[in-house]
């Protein structure tokens, strides 16, 4: 089965964030231009995902709507609507700000690209190789998992 991809319109972008954080490569689309979005996720092979009714009525095969405006009720109407399956595997893989894929960092690599207390306390770093963030297991790494398992928990 082939992979899942998504682009997420203006007005979905925390949940866009939020899938490229469960390891789903998510697009966000800002622009107005409905027919380009459409093209777009045609030419790459997405499913957009919207909150505007008018374009799945007119782009029903190529777009799922989200109906919630809660971020957690957004996800799991995706899990159900996409038949997506959360893989903690997956979790973390993808850059949350630019959805290039993630590599695996020694704290060597990346020293003096993080706070000198970071260095010290954490172990686990990767990074995106677009646009250089670097990201660790800290506080905000668990809940962020945490919110993600709840998604998948209440099921």
């Amino acid at each position: 089965m082939p992979e899942v991809k998504f682009i997420a319109d203006g007005m979905l972008g925390s949940l866009a964030r939020w899938l490229r954080l469960i390891g789903y490569d998510t697009e966000y689309f800002s622009g107005k231009d409905k027919y380009f979005l459409a093209y777009r996720a045609r030419n790459e092979k997405r499913i957009v995902l919207t909150r505007d009714r008018n374009f799945v009525i007119h782009n029903s095969s190529i777009s799922i709507l989200i109906e919630s405006e809660n971020l957690k009720a957004q996800l799991k109407e995706i899990k159900v609507k996409a038949g997506l399956s959360f893989d903690r595997e997956r979790f973390f893989t993808l850059c949350s700000v630019c959805n290039f894929p993630l590599v695996q960092r020694n704290v060597s690599d990346i020293i003096a690209n993080v706070p000198e207390y970071v260095a010290k306390t954490q172990k686990n770093f990767s990074q995106c190789e677009k646009c250089g963030r670097i990201y660790w297991q800290a506080t905000h790494w668990t809940r962020m998992l945490e919110f993600i398992k709840s998604i998948c928990d209440e099921d």
